[in-house]
């Protein structure tokens, strides 16, 4: 005997049914609804772009961007393998990458671009029709630039086979050339490519640090379509010196000069060294730094007297970090990392820290602003200087902008289409098992303590 639908199931599904309404307020407006999602789910999967360990490399990352890792010149391949030659392939390809660019160097070795507009239009487009064919016309219309949607999309659906049709489909691209739009067309053409060639693109951590621009990488992040973030550690980072944490300020800085990579400090971000370099200068002038010396290919490249006030920056904001460190780990006795606080470990007499009951030598104990008494302590001149180079990335509006995007696109880790997409990697025990760790007197271990994080 079937069991009667009580008065609560009744009144849940009328509430359904009074929500479904508000976007499909008749029967057959919810059927088209279904009959459309059906037709979706029998698509191809859009292509997904996995990217991770940017570090700053902005003209890399751009052309991996631009070239679709390689996906654009395959489908160029498919297309056109019978019709043009490797290096006619090998141009287009290179043409939707950089469409003006190129097109600035065709025009420049006296080609008849009459003739090479047309050409390449035919082919652009022809291109375009095989990397939407797995979308709905919907979205593809989506993806089309105002300014040209109606006509790109002429083009696209034109059964050019039909005689009325080709017809039709050759005036289009004639009054494209002749009203001098063909330029314009083209870029707008290439755009739309590359936006259809990959339908979801996945930064898997670390787009900071090392390389010279990662402002430009997430200028260009924020252009993207669609686009999710795993946040890496160097993002996490500048995602906490954003935030005013005075430890992260410290090891973004330490980690920028070393690697000599402060264009996306100052230029990028607009964020002032120069209270840094004067406090460098002043305190550390007759110290040795040697040990802190910025890491350059040539150093043949740089002017000495340059290199050297570097290497006295990274040791002055390194040795701040390492305070800052021990403060840190002093007060969350639950991180375990007691073993790092080694400043209380050195003899300055002999050069050397012990390290678990052994003697290590050191390369440079010339550290002017530790108190061998209390070696984790700030200087007061210490102390206003990160306060001060806090209070600069707390200001950096381009910054907080970009921290506002990483937040707003990204996460500790992610599912998509089946596949767990997380930077670096879940701590583990040797028998497989998730490892724990205990913060506030909870245990985490797995998704919960990436979700707890």
């Amino acid at each position: 005997m079937m069991r009667g639908v009580s008065k609560l199931e009744k009144q849940r599904d009328l509430d359904y049914l009074k929500l479904l309404s508000m976007s499909f307020p008749t029967a057959q407006s919810a059927a088209t609804e279904i009959i459309n999602l059906k037709a979706i789910l029998n698509l191809p999967k859009g292509t997904e772009h996995f990217m991770s360990d940017i570090h700053g490399e902005y003209e890399a990352f751009s052309h991996i961007l631009s070239s679709a890792s390689g996906s654009i010149k395959e489908k160029i391949d498919f297309l056109f393998s019978d019709m043009l030659t490797d290096e006619e392939r090998a141009e287009l390809a290179t043409v939707v990458y950089y469409p003006k660019e190129k097109m600035d160097e065709i025009e420049a070795r006296g080609n008849d671009m009459t003739s090479w507009y047309k050409d390449t239009l035919n082919h652009l487009i022809e291109l375009c029709h095989l990397v939407s064919s797995k979308y709905t016309r919907s979205k593809v219309r989506k993806a089309l630039p105002a300014e040209y949607a109606y006509v790109i999309d002429e083009l696209l659906n034109t059964d050019f086979t039909l005689h009325n049709k080709k017809e039709y489909y050759d005036n289009i691209i004639d009054s494209i050339i002749s009203l001098g739009k063909a330029p314009d067309f083209i870029e707008a053409l290439c755009d739309v490519i590359k936006h259809l060639i990959v339908d979801r693109l996945h930064i898997v951590g670390d787009i900071f640090d090392r390389g010279p621009r990662a402002d430009i990488v997430l200028d260009k992040l924020m252009e993207h379509h669609s686009v999710d973030i795993q946040w890496g550690n160097h993002d996490v980072l500048w995602m906490g010196a954003a935030a005013g944490s005075e430890i992260c300020v410290a090891t973004v800085l330490a980690n920028s000069i070393l690697y000599n990579n402060l264009g996306v400090i100052e230029s990028g971000y607009g964020i002032s060294l120069r209270p840094l370099a004067v406090f460098a200068k002043e305190v550390y002038d007759e110290h040795d730094y040697r040990c802190f010396e910025p890491r350059v290919a040539n150093p043949a490249d740089y002017k000495e007297k340059d290199l050297a006030l570097s290497a006295r920056m990274c040791k002055a904001v390194t040795v701040i970090l390492f305070k800052l460190e021990g403060q840190v780990i002093m007060r969350n006795p639950d991180f375990g990392m007691s073993d790092r606080l080694l400043f209380k470990d050195i003899d300055y007499n002999t050069k050397t820290v012990m390290i678990g009951g052994k003697s290590y030598a050191l390369k440079d104990t010339d550290f002017p602003t530790v108190n061998k008494n209390d070696p984790y302590a700030l200087t007061p001149d210490e102390s206003a200087l990160i306060d001060e180079l806090t209070e600069s990335f707390e200001e950096s509006e381009k910054l907080q902008n970009h921290i506002r995007f990483l937040y707003s696109k990204g996460g500790i880790y992610r599912t998509y289409n089946g596949n767990l997409l997380e930077h670096g990697c879940i701590p583990m025990n040797k028998d497989g098992s998730f490892m724990e760790f205990e913060f506030g007197g909870c245990k985490y271990s797995g998704k919960a303590l990436l979700d707890y994080c």
